[in-house]
């Protein structure tokens, strides 16, 4: 609550001093008193009592008018948000290699970690996931529930799919849940960790179509090169037996998927890396916001009128009717 006009109230020092001064020279003041038969038998009638306190009601009704004067007011805002977003697919790789131990505790626990922040930080857009190694699959169409992307994202298993790795087939699934955006900024985060060697259609097939279609393609290289331990064998529980690995990795490929779709390529060796990518790819695709808010005000004076003309009816209707005295009042 708030006052339009808040300088009023310092009538209230006015009012209150008249009122202390009212009732210093009420005692003194010479009237004619027409008891009634009860009370010459001692005390105090109703009456006499309402008397002498039906003249308060004439001091708070003053009150509430210098309180209405002041214009007491409730403000209101409504923010409304127009915002031009994009719609972003995340393309994971969960081929057998994203749990090597280069990164702490693997590669796809903290692929998923970081993905899942990123996606935080996207309130207006539309995002959706696919998963690929061998073959590919959307696991979240386009969705602006970001709760619902990010426990997609924490589902996300080695072993679901047939062991290899098939980017093309990857990016070509992610391109798919873009062509009938009418987004005017559609993106692909492509995150892998190793070279094509799956998939019946080629990562630059892919690519050309994503161009096509106005897609631009973010590449992300995650992992080092090298010796790393890595899953060497699928045993028959389903878990994986590890061991030094060399690891390769064509980087070439990433960046001409990212040239041709005027996106980016990067290359993450660590999650520090990883996250300073996501941060620079948050900061590039910034999502164009407008922010009108609307005021609205609410004023309640008139209730604080009424409430003191009922005061002052009241008065009047009491001091010549209900409790009528030959004693002035004021």
């Amino acid at each position: 609550m708030t006052f339009a006009a808040p300088i009023w109230l310092l009538l209230w020092l006015l009012i209150g001093g008249l009122f202390w001064r009212n009732r210093r020279r009420a005692g003194r003041g010479i009237a004619l008193r027409l008891p009634q038969d009860n009370a010459l038998f001692g005390g105090s009638t109703w009456r006499a009592r309402a008397q002498r306190r039906l003249v308060h009601l004439r001091w708070l009704a003053l009150g509430l008018l210098v309180l209405a004067m002041a214009r007491p007011q409730k403000k209101w805002e409504q923010e409304k948000v127009k915002a031009d977003a994009v719609d972003i697919v995340l393309a994971i790789d969960i081929s057998p290699s994203m749990l090597s131990k280069d990164f702490d505790p693997d590669r796809l626990t903290v692929a998923k970690r970081v993905a899942t922040a990123f996606v935080e930080k996207r309130p207006y857009d539309r995002l959706s996931l696919v998963a690929f190694s061998a073959e590919a699959f959307t696991q979240c169409p386009l969705t602006t529930d970001r709760q619902v992307v990010q426990a997609f994202i924490r589902e996300l298993q080695v072993g679901r799919l047939e062991d290899g790795t098939a980017i093309g087939m990857g990016l070509a699934t992610a391109v798919n849940r873009l062509k009938d955006s009418p987004s005017r900024s559609k993106v692909v985060i492509l995150l892998t960790d190793g070279e094509n060697n799956s998939g019946y259609i080629s990562p630059m097939q892919a690519a050309e179509i994503a161009h096509s279609l106005d897609v631009r393609v973010y590449t992300v290289g995650i992992g080092t090169e090298g010796i790393v331990m890595s899953p060497a064998q699928r045993l028959p529980d389903g878990s994986y037996a590890f061991a030094p690995r060399h690891m390769t990795f064509d980087t070439d490929l990433l960046r001409q998927i990212a040239q041709l779709t005027n996106g980016k390529f990067y290359r993450a060796y660590s999650e520090q890396d990883l996250e300073g990518i996501y941060d620079e790819i948050d900061r590039l695709e910034k999502t164009r916001i407008e922010v009108s808010t609307v005021r609205r005000t609410t004023d309640y004076f008139h209730w604080f009128i009424s409430a003191a003309v009922v005061l002052l009816l009241l008065e009047i209707l009491g001091r010549w009717w209900l409790l009528r005295t030959v004693t002035p009042g004021f």
